[in-house]
């Protein structure tokens, strides 16, 4: 016996399926009180999102250290009238200033109103400490001001915006955003579990372990927020609990779907699991280990936001694929055959999926495998063309919600009046003695309005500058490259360009940066993976493009579909970027369930027979994986953020794809066209194999 198969015997062993279940019981009690802390560790303030040497992250830290106004995020209250505003309206407003003063969480002086040129506008700028609250902190002075902006005069309309208010925005985005999410995925998972397996009690075993691993795994990931430094914010949360119940239960599927086999070729349900893991494992743990690895590929990225999600995600999957390799097998042992009702698989019974639907689909695509694969390559490249419109980068905040929130109206109040750039300026950070020539070539800068005089402390001079475009614009990132140019150049000044609208420009290079080192990063360490697991190098070439293929075509519809459907008006840079990520680590993982079985079988009968074999076993289990999968991905669109219904969409289509179309009919073809030579350079590739015409009714044989 190997000591794997001795490892699977032990965790559902008679006695020892006892002692993983106290385990995880234990474990849940643990980590459930950690877990729930786990938002509130979370750092949403822009040092958590900004790439790490860029030169906005400097003169944010030089804020924070020098000024201490690093932890400060200008709120505006906008005040407008038609026709223009009246005396009791500028009376509103005083008293509201003095009002908004004397909260807390207001840090500083309250500047205003100041009447717009026009006469028909008014403004107020109160400086708001972020603190150690974040974004959240920021709502519930935001939400304060809104109490002192009721009972304006009738004609009078008021909002709250500039940075607090469009961060507070967010912030109640994503307000309850692990409940509604797990709510949503739990939901997705359990419908198409009871679909799938018709048991009304079956599913319930693997919600419960992906649970238990989602659990730990925030708990996990908590303990290194707290202790450790690992950055975790509001989108990492999001996704982990996406990736790690998703994942979870995909691994369950195939768990679950083995030993449903096994439980027809072994009296004894305790060696028919042990035989389920045994076979089942090397797929499972090259799958998350593929998962994790393209995560931690993310450790290379210059964006903080990006490169923290990199070890939190391995650290999910990584939690979750130990509760499916033991705390799932030892429940179903101790629960028994029952579980299964009302179709229990009997001891003998025949296997179904011999003559199911993957075998009468693997039938016909052996009949024509070369036309199959090339027709479905086309098919998938004309989808790919959709990617010639795909618009990235730095979404606008108006375009950042998938709705309008109170800030962007805010916002469109304040640039019909204002300079378009009000309340978001572009901060120089320069030496003291370098004041003045630094002012000088900041304000003969083209884009400009006006520069404030120069605030000298701890040996720096600070200033800012408003822009005469929007400060989430295209022309407003050209005039920041221009004040680079102009500051740069003065002798002996160490001038550094920051704020808002610098920060999004780094942001959207760093991104490029990232796609362009991490895509090839992940691909390579996918490779050398398959190519362990396989002990071959031509399948793993071939499925690694396949998946590069399914990821275009899915790119390519999403592109289509959010310009022509949604409305959007284009991706984040980092979008991209993520959608590779999730869609090659997760796709692959199909191919390496079909890839492992078809291994499997083609030592026994060759590899064109083994191809409709393992599409006929694994067939099913793989179909509902990409529906779980996909499913809880999609509920990511149940946010009112632009970036992450994009990125549900995107990921839950191309699973589907993948699932559906890239592994069931491209990969099955190419093994059938391809034959013995998918696994050169291994002896395998050296056995003789059946032509395709001699090909007949996949055999699932009985063996112990």
């Amino acid at each position: 016996m190997s000591s794997t198969h001795r490892l699977a015997a032990f965790v559902c062993g008679r006695r020892a399926k006892w002692i993983v279940v106290a385990f995880w019981v234990a474990v849940l009690v643990v980590a459930y009180p950690l877990s729930a802390k786990l938002t509130d560790a979370q750092e949403n303030d822009a040092a958590s999102w900004l790439p790490g040497d860029a030169e906005s992250t400097r003169v944010f830290e030089i804020q924070q250290d020098a000024f201490a106004a690093g932890d400060e995020l200008p709120a505006i209250v906008v005040y407008e009238r038609s026709g223009g505003v009246t005396d009791e309206d500028v009376e509103k407003a005083t008293a509201d200033a003095q009002r908004i003063g004397d909260l807390e969480g207001v840090a500083g002086e309250v500047i205003g109103p100041l009447p717009s040129e026009d006469g028909e506008a008014m403004q107020i700028i109160a400086p708001v400490d972020v603190g150690d609250g974040g974004w959240f902190a920021l709502g519930e002075v935001v939400a304060d001001i809104d109490e002192i902006l009721e009972g304006a005069p009738d004609g009078l309309s008021a909002h709250v915006t500039g940075p607090a208010g469009v961060a507070a925005d967010f912030a109640d985005a994503f307000e309850g955003i692990d409940s509604t999410l797990l709510y949503a995925a739990m939901a997705v998972v359990i419908v198409i579990l009871l679909l799938s397996y018709r048991s009304p009690v079956l599913w319930l075993f693997p919600v419960l372990s992906a649970f238990t691993a989602l659990t730990g795994a925030q708990a996990v990931v908590y303990l290194l927020a707290e202790y450790a430094g690992v950055t975790v914010n509001a989108q990492t949360a999001g996704i982990l609990l996406v990736l790690v119940f998703g994942a979870s239960t995909d691994y369950a599927l195939l768990i679950v779907a083995r030993y449903r086999e096994e439980l027809r070729r072994h009296a004894d349900r305790h060696e028919a699991m042990a035989y389920a893991l045994h076979r089942a494992s090397p797929a499972i743990i090259a799958s998350a280990s593929t998962v994790a690895v393209g995560m931690l590929c993310l450790l290379a990225a210059e964006m903080n936001s990006t490169r923290g999600m990199g070890p939190v995600l391995a650290i999910g999957i990584a939690v979750g694929l130990i509760a499916m390799l033991t705390l799932l097998p030892a429940l179903l042992v101790v629960v028994g055959r029952w579980v299964f009702w009302p179709v229990r698989p009997r001891f003998g019974s025949a296997e179904p999926t011999e003559s199911g639907f993957w075998a009468r689909i693997g039938r016909g695509i052996a009949r024509r495998p070369r036309t199959v694969w090339i027709g479905t390559s086309l098919a998938l490249g004309a989808m790919a063309l959709g990617l010639l419109s795909l618009n990235t980068g730095v979404l606008s905040n108006r375009d950042a919600f998938v709705d309008k929130p109170a800030s962007i109206a805010g916002e469109e109040a304040l640039a019909r009046h204002f300079p378009a750039g009000t309340g978001s300026p572009v901060v120089v950070v320069a030496a003291a003695d370098a004041a003045e020539p630094v002012r000088a070539a900041f304000a003969d800068t083209a884009g400009i309005a006006e520069v404030s005089e120069p605030v000298i402390l701890n040996d720096y001079a600070y200033l800012e500058g408003t822009l005469e475009d929007a400060a989430d614009s295209t022309a407003a990132q050209e005039t920041v490259d221009r004040v680079r140019d102009s500051v740069h150049a003065v002798d002996d000044a160490d001038a550094l360009v920051g704020g808002t609208t610098a920060i999004n420009l780094d942001a959207q290079r760093a991104a490029e940066r990232d796609s362009a080192v991490i895509m090839p990063l992940i691909l390579v360490a996918v490779f050398v993976i398959l190519a362990l697991l396989l002990r071959a190098v031509v399948a793993p070439v071939l499925l690694i493009a396949t998946v590069v293929l399914s990821f275009a075509a899915a790119l390519g519809v999403s592109a289509l579909v959010f310009e022509h459907v949604f409305g959007f008006a284009g991706a984040d840079t980092a979008f991209p970027l993520f959608v590779f990520v999730f869609l090659v680590a997760l796709g692959i993982d199909y191919n390496i369930f079909l890839m492992t079985r078809v291994h499997e079988e083609a030592k026994r009968h060759g590899t064109r027979r083994g191809a409709l074999i393992g599409l006929a076993a694994t067939g099913g289990v793989i179909t509902s994986a990409g529906l779980v999968l996909a499913g809880t991905f999609a509920v990511l669109a149940s946010l009112p953020v632009v970036a992450f219904a994009q990125i549900g969409f995107a990921v839950a289509f191309g699973v589907l794809l993948d699932t559906l179309i890239v592994r069931s009919v491209l990969v099955t073809a190419l093994n059938l066209d391809v034959g013995r030579r998918m696994w050169w350079p291994s002896a395998l590739a050296n056995r003789r194999d059946v032509d395709v015409d001699e090909i007949g009714e996949p055999t699932l044989e009985v063996r112990t």
